[in-house]
């Protein structure tokens, strides 16, 4: 858990249990946060094209969760600073369109199983891995903020999350090329639902415990 380390590595936990989580509010984060951004809106634009032309459900959850978190990081920037109740009331968002982005590609994935072709393997594969690397580099970036308040953890939990989407959508693309099925894309696409749905109830229940926390210490 950060505390209140200088700047420089803001999160270094410490051991007092008494500072306030990391609240993301240097220089040094917010810098970090637009270049993940910028990460971001690129994944979203090149995926979702070959998404579209491949006719794949976990590609189609990679562009998704890419546009999703550049619009939810643009938010976690935005609340940087602000009180515990907005940035709980930020993470709250984030934890519902996680919820929403589930449910969307769930749904896909089921409409696929019953009308759709099997999807281009060498597409997906080629895909996932441009997916893993711009992830990648979004990781390093975050690195040292995996701790902090519900706002700055959710940022991480979406970041470890779509890695592990790419990396899962990279096996996929092989299974789907070997195979010749739709099988391999469509049970992906099942459980990256599951890994959101878990995310979004991880960040939902923190950010009510920091309201609750905040609004005890006002009374």
């Amino acid at each position: 858990m950060a505390h209140d380390a200088p700047p420089a590595n803001p999160a270094v936990s410490g051991c007092c249990g008494q500072s306030a989580p990391f609240d993301g509010a240097t220089p040094e984060y917010r810098r970090v946060l637009l270049w993940v951004i910028a990460v971001n809106f690129l994944g979203f634009v090149v995926v979702a094209s070959g998404g579209l032309l491949a006719g794949s459900a976990s590609l189609a959850a990679n562009a998704l969760d890419f546009l999703a978190d550049a619009a939810t990081y643009a938010l976690s920037l935005w609340v940087i600073g602000k009180s515990v109740s907005i940035r709980s009331g930020a993470a709250l968002v984030k934890g519902a369109s996680l919820s929403l982005l589930a449910v969307s590609v769930l749904g896909f994935a089921i409409w696929r199983a019953v009308n759709g072709v099997p999807p281009e393997g060498f597409a997906i594969s080629g895909l996932g891995l441009f997916g893993a690397a711009a992830n990648l580099v979004a990781a390093i970036l975050l690195s040292k903020y995996r701790d902090g308040d519900a706002n700055v953890r959710s940022v991480w939990l979406c970041t470890r999350n779509d890695l592990i989407q790419c990396l899962a959508v990279v096996g996929v693309g092989g299974l789907v090329w070997l195979t010749h099925s739709r099988w391999p894309d469509l049970i992906a696409g099942g459980f990256l639902a599951a890994v959101f749905l878990q995310s979004a109830w991880s960040i939902t229940v923190q950010a009510l415990d920091e309201r609750r926390d905040a609004l005890a210490a006002a009374h």
